[in-house]
């Protein structure tokens, strides 16, 4: 292992941990937790280093080191004291990640999009990524305007999600959704209300989901780009969803059409 972290570093874990123009800038971002850093490693994630307090996690900085990943031990309580994590009460290992290249061109032309146009909360986003998995989304966009998906707080509430779905910062949602049109998809965005009952919609086909802000939904004007509105028709007097729950409900009514869609012993 290598001696431990010079202050230079401290310095850069801090940024990264508390400044999207930082990591945007830089193209890193910071795994923050064992359980987080054991599965970006296997995930195959790139990562630059890794800093472990001594005595901690003797497993995963070895499994680090053999990943070829430099490992820097940091005094005990060292993660806290250097503020190499954003957390309150870390727990003794972060690590630097490069985030992934993915473009739009890379998955325009995937089956199943969702994008996100002005989604602020991280705790929202992470949650969204977590479906986003367990539905086999092709990729999740983020438009301009929504949280960033490298936050710390977005990574540890998608569960290492983010590791395993593809996700772009895609630009503004104009023209993600001009894009996503052109390429032949049909985009469909969600209301309180209005348009069909999500399962009358036909998801089974090449769809955007498109998601927007928790306050304020899709922004004025974009209703030229979108094919259709569907919404969740809710009993009682719950007025709407919170955003990360209508949009699971709805990739999970997507995953549903497509597993009926495909014939036993078909490949998709």
């Amino acid at each position: 292992m290598a001696p431990p972290a010079a202050t230079s570093w401290h310095a850069r874990l801090r940024r990264l941990s508390r400044s999207r123009a930082d990591r945007t800038a830089t193209g890193f971002f910071v795994i923050d937790g064992p359980l987080l850093v054991r599965d970006a490693l296997e995930a195959g994630v790139e990562l630059e280093g890794l800093w472990v307090e001594t005595g901690l996690h003797d497993e995963l900085a070895g499994a680090a080191e053999a990943a070829g990943v430099a490992v820097h031990v940091v005094p005990p309580n060292g993660v806290a004291r250097y503020r190499l994590s954003d957390l309150v009460t870390p727990q003794g290992v972060v690590a630097l990640a490069r985030q992934p290249a993915t473009t739009l061109d890379d998955v325009i032309d995937r089956n199943l999009l969702l994008v996100l146009v002005g989604v602020g909360d991280p705790g929202n986003a992470g949650t969204l990524l977590r479906s986003a998995e367990a539905t086999g989304v092709g990729a999740v966009l983020f438009c301009e305007g929504s949280v960033d998906p490298f936050s710390p707080k977005c990574v540890r509430a998608s569960a290492g999600s983010i590791f395993h779905v593809p996700v772009v910062s895609a630009g503004g949602p104009t023209e993600v959704l001009e894009r996503i049109g052109g390429s032949g998809a049909r985009r469909l965005a969600t209301s309180a209300h209005r348009g069909d009952p999500y399962d009358e919609a036909d998801l089974a086909g090449r769809v955007a989901l498109v998601l927007g802000s928790e306050a304020h939904g899709l922004p004025a004007g974009l209703e030229r780009l979108l094919d259709a509105t569907v919404h969740v028709p809710m009993a009682g007097r719950t007025e709407s969803l919170n955003v990360a729950v209508a949009g699971s409900v709805l990739l999970f009514e997507a995953a549903r059409q497509r597993r009926r869609s495909v014939a036993p012993g078909s490949v998709r």
